[in-house]
């Protein structure tokens, strides 16, 4: 007999396509929001399927990671549900108090369903039990400060990867050409040997990797490690509400969803990977089993029909069924997000 026979599937059935339609077809709005937390929990399964049934009531979409040592989320909200939704999020001691990062641009369309994984770390990187103390991490700055200490010099780290910085950076920073967090760490360290003394400044979207970046460069002697407060999601929104505050940071902010981006500043920093026009919008490669992300101007999506190559341009206007077909058995070419190991604007060429 099947041991899970009878149990409530926690999880969205729907595909994406589907997915996607029934999104669309809301007629209400929705709030779209990240959060973390580094916080002891004890069983994240039952965590996961707890926070599963209680957010799926409120029409909670996303990408939610548990682990033993916390959360991290990305998720949308229908705007009617939101205070329901804080209030029950709060009442558990792990979250309680959370503070929310808002989305600087926000249609309500960044989530299509709900996922809740639970793994090893909230953010993979590759490190090993101690080689860095959660509990010692950098100081946090509001955005005033963070302008100030770049005024005075300090030196400023992207703890992003360098699709995420393509687009968009502070001013003068050190931007990492990594794939990963896991490749970013070592390559930091290395960038600021003999820097120990020096201020540093760490950035990222909204704080979760600088929150274990600070502490791993406590860990190996600098002595005066600063993050930014909430990352550039909480930075730009601290710009609204107070226009005496210069933007520092050019371009636009990477984001994990659906929107792939939301803009700081009308800078444009980044170019068409196959024409090198102006342009800083990302795409996933229209052949599913190719993937990669890469920046294509309107244009070039137009004349190439989304795709990266005229391999993947073929392979997708393919029928759908002998896309399957050919799809099985078939590895993923693991060129997501390594569009620097190729050259696109030969490709159409």
């Amino acid at each position: 007999m099947d041991p899970n026979a009878g149990k409530k599937k926690l999880m969205n059935r729907l595909g994406r396509e589907d997915a996607i339609a029934a999104l669309h077809a809301e007629d209400f709005t929705r709030r779209t929001t990240s959060f973390y937390r580094y916080v002891d929990i004890a069983n994240p399964e039952e965590m996961r399927d707890a926070l599963y049934e209680e957010w799926s009531e409120f029409g909670v979409f996303g990408r939610v990671y548990l682990a033993k040592e916390g959360i991290n989320a990305q998720i949308s909200v229908p705007e009617h549900n939101w205070d329901s939704f804080i209030k029950v999020l709060h009442s558990r001691k792990e979250f309680a108090d959370m503070h929310q990062k808002i989305a600087i641009e926000d249609d309500g369309k960044s989530f299509f369903k709900l996922m809740l994984k639970t793994k090893d770390q909230i953010v993979a990187d590759g490190l090993e039990y101690g080689e860095y103390d959660i509990s010692n991490v950098g100081t946090h700055l509001d955005a005033k400060a963070w302008n100030e200490a770049m005024d005075e010099g300090a030196i400023v780290v992207d703890m992003r990867n360098h699709y995420e910085s393509e687009i968009g950076h502070f001013k003068g920073a050190v931007c990492p050409q990594s794939d990963t967090f896991r490749e970013e760490l070592p390559e930091v360290l290395e960038d600021l040997k003999g820097k120990e003394d020096e201020k540093i400044l760490l950035y990222c979207t909204g704080g979760i990797r600088c929150e274990k970046t600070s502490a791993y460069l406590k860990h190996h002697g600098f002595n005066d490690v600063n993050q930014l407060n909430g990352g550039i999601i909480d930075y730009a929104r601290q710009l609204e509400k107070d226009d005496s505050i210069e933007n520092k940071f050019i371009g636009k902010n990477f984001v994990f969803d659906e929107r792939l981006g939301e803009r700081i500043s009308d800078d444009v920093i980044a170019n068409c990977h196959q024409c090198g026009e102006p342009c800083d919008e990302h795409v996933n490669c229209k052949n599913k089993t190719c993937n990669l992300l890469f920046i294509q101007c309107g244009k070039c999506q137009e004349a190439h029909g989304g795709c990266c190559t005229p391999e993947c341009l073929d392979f997708s206007q393919l029928p759908e069924e002998e896309q399957i077909k050919r799809r099985k058995g078939m590895k993923n070419d693991s060129r997501f997000h390594n569009h620097r190991k190729i050259d696109l604007s030969k490709g159409f060429k």
